[in-house]
């Protein structure tokens, strides 16, 4: 299990725009209305508040564990916030030593065993752990949110909401959310038949804990003995590459398109093109045919990730995302080459 994991199931997205979700402010001062009851809130308020939560909470320290596919992993996570600048660091705890800085949008990965520091610049809604994928304001059309109770999750009492899908091109989620602020701190991915796909959840978690982002600075410019890796991701558009969907899937919009050079590969650098439904997302990787290395078509899966390989003429093909085969397969078929 990768550190996306450890994102609450992120390939990415941008600021998320309260307007979306929020009804304009009259022009005359009003009295603040009350917060709704939970009972009472919809999908987009609940995503929303959620969201804000995983922006604003000042600062916690956890356990986080992830069970897919029969495999655990966990990692120890740091956050602060001062109401401008975000900072969190993420330690692995299985697997290969690592730890991710993140400050802002300026990621920072440490990787001991190859004295190796790898750093890039990633848009994301906002930090650890993140729901929102998108800046999509139809999750309404696609999802519908249920209260099934309340909690008690690594101590915290907790709103558990089921996030159902209204179609089958998508899976479901089942939400813990803090019932003071909205943090996330527990996530189950759902097939059609309710079945757990792939769960994240804090183990253990303190509030208001001593993280100061200052000191998690110094720890993230300390690379004094590392070899310092700049990420080579260029921003682009799939048409500018010659590629487009000869219909959209729906609910699904592309919210992000990078090139990926590989400095020993001669030919075309390979695209990444990101889709979401706000919730769910799919990346379409395409890059030159090489036989040696694209031996054969596959499909496969980890706990909620699904995957497909296939040769496209002088392209090879990579559809990857958490939702159904059948979605993967309606993104891998209506890619075309334009050029």
């Amino acid at each position: 299990m990768n550190l996306k994991k450890f994102r609450l199931l992120a390939l990415m997205g941008c600021a998320l725009s309260a307007s979306n979700y929020i009804a304009a402010q009259p022009q005359t001062p009003a009295p603040a209305a009350a917060a709704p009851a939970a009972e009472s809130r919809n999908i987009s308020e609940w995503l929303m508040r959620m969201h804000e939560a995983s922006r604003n909470r000042s600062s916690y320290i956890g356990t986080f564990v992830v069970s897919s596919g029969g495999v655990m992993s966990s990692a120890k996570i740091w956050h602060v916030c001062d109401g401008t600048q975000q900072m969190e660091r993420v330690d692995t705890l299985t697997g290969p030593p690592r730890s991710t800085f993140r400050h802002n949008d300026q990621v920072v990965t440490f990787m001991p065993e190859h004295k190796l520091v790898r750093t890039e610049k990633r848009e994301s809604l906002g930090l650890f752990p993140e729901l929102l994928k998108s800046t999509s304001s139809h999750i309404g059309d696609f999802y519908e949110a249920r209260q099934e109770g309340r909690e008690r999750v690594a101590g915290v009492d907790t709103d558990v909401i089921a996030l159902v899908p209204k179609d089958g091109m998508r899976f479901g989620y089942r939400v813990w959310a803090e019932q003071k602020k909205g943090l996330v701190v527990k996530l189950q991915t759902l097939d059609a038949d309710g079945k757990v796909l792939e769960q994240s959840a804090f183990s253990e978690l303190q509030f208001d804990a001593p993280v100061k982002i200052e000191k998690l600075t110094q720890m993230m410019n300390k690379v004094e003995g590392y070899r310092v890796e700049k990420s080579g991701l260029v921003k682009t558009t799939a048409s500018a590459e010659g590629w487009a969907l000869q219909k959209p899937v729906a609910g699904f919009q592309p919210i992000s398109c990078h090139k990926r050079p590989r400095a020993a590969q001669s030919g075309d650098a390979p695209m990444q093109w990101v889709f979401s439904d706000g919730l769910a997302s799919v990346s379409i990787f395409v890059e030159p045919f090489a036989a040696q290395r694209h031996l054969k078509e596959s499909r496969m899966a980890m706990g909620a990730t699904q995957s497909l390989t296939r040769r496209m003429d002088a392209y090879w093909l990579t559809v990857m995302g958490e939702v159904p085969p059948a979605t993967l397969s309606l993104f891998a078929d209506g890619l075309e080459r334009k050029k």
